[in-house]
Parts: structure tokens; C-alpha cells; sequence
């Protein structure tokens, strides 16, 4: 009997065990932290072995292969003896694609920015039109869980630079490339084209079958793009300019899709959510669906109804007068930047958290335009503190959700947006940007 180990016991390695016992390996799970009782509960009732608070090295080496969780760097020293003893190391998004029907369509999204959004956009139509679709990857279910618990047609998938890295025979029948910024930069040795080929691993081994659906108006997308040689078929989707195929917004503020001949419109009004990145994120899932010949209409209500993933540009409450938007989810300077260009009242915003290498630069504009405060939360301000002294008058630090809520509170006037998006990961003092964004709230309808 083959051995699979697999390191980390989240919603990934949970699922890719899942998944290994149904398919009859000798599974062997091991998470170095404690684990959540839920999924502690699913390893029990699946008779699956597990520890937690340690790696035993003599089970993990039996492996004839290893799933490692993508929060795990290629560089932890237990990763690169594996390697060195000639054991694979691989992602369970790879591992689940050997177990997919083949009919299945994968539609993979990634990007620095916006993947969550477009993944659960792309699904809502797929769903509306009545097609027998799973959503998951780096959002909700493990793509692993997925493969294990159905017999799914269609697989719209968030992808992650790190889940990326551990994929090589993989396919995306669709892949989706939204934008690519400097992020994680911390896991990509500072080098920005280890960030860049990581993204671009979302178009490994697509053949004249395939498609991929990029941004035109990237100029690192544009740049990579001239250094290959696609055999796929490939649509742009741009703001900036019209095209003659693909998607494009008009001078009139319409959205134009053209494949195949086959044109749709739709003003940019009726969209959902609004702003640039949306309607950005909006023509990547009309493209997508178009190339699955989903019927226009349902495009367009699809669009027209979507509601947005909790936590991104998430309206929370008014209090008296005082906007609340909940952003947790943007934990990079580029994510920050498209919501504070969506804020059309004046700004007290609170940032801060792990810096992952960031350049506050790109923000100076927008800080000086719409910002009144900034409410700093994290350990270490020093950073935010050192851009924007001078560009706002007043910026204060806070340790908690509540205190940040109750300084925001205090800085606004009536008519003003208290805009938590922090441009920095979450786990100095939260878990993850979820239980930020929950603690947010909590404040917020406490007040």
C-alpha cells in the first residue's frame, strides 16, 4: 500500500487525507500546531492517523509521497531533505487533480488581488445557469474535499501563489490571471519574478484545448506574456482600451464581450459591485462564461445580483451618520489601494499588522485626497507611521479591534467612512484576516 504524508491539518491537509483513504493510501497526518476541533473530528471519524504539536520524522520519511500545506515555505529545512531523498513534495490541489472524471472542467482563478471575489462570482453564474458546479481551493472547501465528497462537472477554484508552487502536472482547463502586484514577497527571496513565475504557474501545461483569460491592462502581465509562447487560446479583458475580442468597458461606459463573434453588453451601472476592480473582476468571469456558452442573460442578472465575499468592502453599519466598511480581507498595499479609490467620503482608515515587505508609496495620492486619520493596528506601526506622517494629520495606534473601531469613531464626523483595510497580514494579533474582520464588526455593532 502506497503512503501519503501530509503536512498541516487545515482545510487542506484535512481534505487531501480525505481523499487519500477513499483512494486507498496509507495516510499519515502531521501538524506541528494544535488543530481545530473540527477537523481533529473528521481525522477521528475517518480513521485517518494524525498528530499534532510535532513532526515525527521517521513516519513523514516512510512517504512514498508528501502534501504540504501551502502555508508551509519550500525552504523549512524538513521540505528540502525531503527533496534531497528524492521523496515529492507536493500541493493537495495537485493531488485531487489525479482524481478528477476527465470530462470535469477546471476553471482556475489566481491574482494578487480580486481572486476571491471573481471565484465566487464565476460560481454564482455557473450556478444560476444550472450547471452541477463546486467552488473552492484557496476559498471555502478544499479543492481535495470537493473531489472526494461529489462527482462534480465543473470546478471554479481560487489558486494561490503558494498552492501554485506545489502544482506540476496539473491543468486548468480555464485559467484566469487577474493582476499581478508585489506580495509575499517574504516567500519569493524579495524578488518580485519569483512572485511573477509563481503566478504564471496557473498556465503550466495548457495545450490549443485551453484558454487563458488575462488583464491587458497589467504591465507586468504584458511584459511576462511577450517572454512566452502560448499554444492556448487567450482573451484580454481591459478598462483602458477597446479591443476587438475578449472584454472591453466603452467610452460609453458599457461592458463588451466579443468571443466568437458572439457580442454582450451591459452598462457598467448595472454591475453589483462597483468600482474599477470590480468591473475588472466582472469582465473575467463574462469572458470565462461566454467560453463555456453560459446564455447571456444569465451573465447579465448574474452581474446585476451578485453579492460580495464577507469581507471584502463589506458594509457593516451606519452609527449616527459614520459609515463602517469591513476590508479585512486586503492584506496587501494593492488591495488597499482599490478600496481607498472606491471611498467617496472623507476616510478615517485603519491599517496595519505583519508587514510582508510592503511599499507605501502607490497610497501617498489617495491618503492626501480622502484620508482624515489613520488608526494603526498592529504590534510594530513604526512603517505606516513613517509613510503618512505629514500626509494626515492624525494617526493613532491601537492593539485591538475595539480600540481601532472606538479611535475611528472618535476621528469621524457625521458623513464620514471608518474603512478598516489593512494592507498587511492579520496574525500578529488575530488568527487569520477573518477573525479581524469579525472582531471589526463586533466592535462596530457594539458601539
Amino acid at each position: 500500500m502506497r503512503r501519503i504524508a501530509i503536512l498541516g491539518a487545515g482545510e487542506s491537509g484535512v481534505g487531501a487525507a480525505i481523499l487519500a483513504k477513499k483512494e486507498g493510501f496509507d495516510v499519515w497526518v502531521s501538524d506541528r500546531g494544535k488543530l481545530k476541533d473540527k477537523h481533529r473530528e473528521v481525522l477521528l471519524n475517518n480513521d485517518i492517523k494524525w498528530e499534532e504539536g510535532v513532526h515525527t520524522h521517521e513516519e513523514i520519511f516512510k512517504a512514498d509521497e508528501v502534501i504540504k500545506s501551502p502555508g508551509i515555505p519550500d525552504t523549512v529545512p524538513m521540505i528540502v531533505e525531503l527533496r534531497e531523498k528524492g521523496i515529492p513534495v507536493i500541493s493537495e490541489i495537485e493531488f485531487a487533480g489525479r482524481y478528477v472524471k476527465p470530462t470535469a472542467k477546471k476553471i482556475c482563478i489566481t491574482g494578487s488581488n480580486g481572486k476571491t471575489t471573481t471565484t465566487m462570482m464565476l460560481y454564482h453564474i455557473l450556478s444560476q445557469a444550472g450547471l452541477n458546479v463546486a467552488v473552492g481551493g484557496n476559498v471555502g472547501k478544499s479543492f481535495a474535499a470537493l473531489v472526494a465528497e461529489g462527482d462534480y462537472d465543473y470546478y471554479v477554484l481560487e489558486l494561490s501563489s503558494f498552492q501554485l508552487d506545489g502544482m506540476f502536472d496539473f491543468k486548468a482547463d480555464i485559467a484566469i490571471l487577474l493582476n499581478i502586484t508585489p506580495d509575499h514577497l517574504d516567500r519569493y527571496d524579495y524578488k518580485f519574478q519569483n512572485y511573477v513565475d509563481s503566478k504564471f504557474r496557473i498556465v503550466q501545461n495548457q495545450g490549443p484545448d485551453d484558454v487563458f483569460i488575462y488583464n491587458y491592462d497589467d504591465p507586468t502581465i504584458q511584459a511576462e506574456n511577450n517572454k512566452r509562447n502560448f499554444k492556448q487560446r487567450m482573451y484580454a479583458f481591459s478598462h483602458e482600451v477597446e479591443l476587438t475580442e475578449g472584454a472591453w468597458v466603452t467610452t460609453n461606459k458599457q461592458i463588451q464581450t466579443n468571443i466568437n463573434n458572439q457580442q454582450t453588453n451591459m452598462s457598467i451601472h448595472e454591475l453589483a459591485q462597483q468600482g474599477k476592480h470590480n468591473a475588472y473582476n466582472s469582465m473575467a468571469s463574462s469572458i470565462a462564461s461566454r467560453v463555456l456558452e453560459i446564455r447571456k442573460e444569465i451573465i447579465r442578472e448574474s452581474l446585476s445580483d451578485f453579492q460580495n465575499v464577507e469581507h471584502r468592502l463589506e458594509f457593516v453599519a451606519s452609527v449616527h451618520g459614520i459609515d463602517f466598511i469591513n476590508d479585512s480581507k486586503a492584506t496587501n498595499v494593492n488591495s488597499t489601494w482599490y478600496a481607498l479609490e472606491s471611498m467617496q467620503k472623507p476616510t478615517i482608515w485603519i491599517a496595519g499588522g505583519v508587514d510582508k515587505g510592503n511599499d507605501y508609496t502607490m497610497l501617498e495620492g489617495l491618503v492626501k485626497d480622502r484620508v482624515e486619520g489613520i488608526v494603526c493596528l498592529g504590534k510594530d506601526n513604526s512603517k505606516l507611521h513613517k509613510a503618512f506622517e505629514g500626509l494626515v494629520e492624525n494617526i493613532w495606534d491601537a492593539t485591538s479591534a475595539e480600540e481601532a473601531v472606538g479611535l475611528g469613531y472618535r476621528l469621524a464626523k457625521k458623513g464620514y467612512t471608518v474603512l478598516l483595510s489593512p494592507a498587511c497580514a492579520s496574525f500578529d494579533l488575530f488568527e487569520n484576516y477573518e477573525e479581524r474582520g469579525n472582531k471589526f464588526k463586533r466592535a462596530v455593532r457594539s458601539l
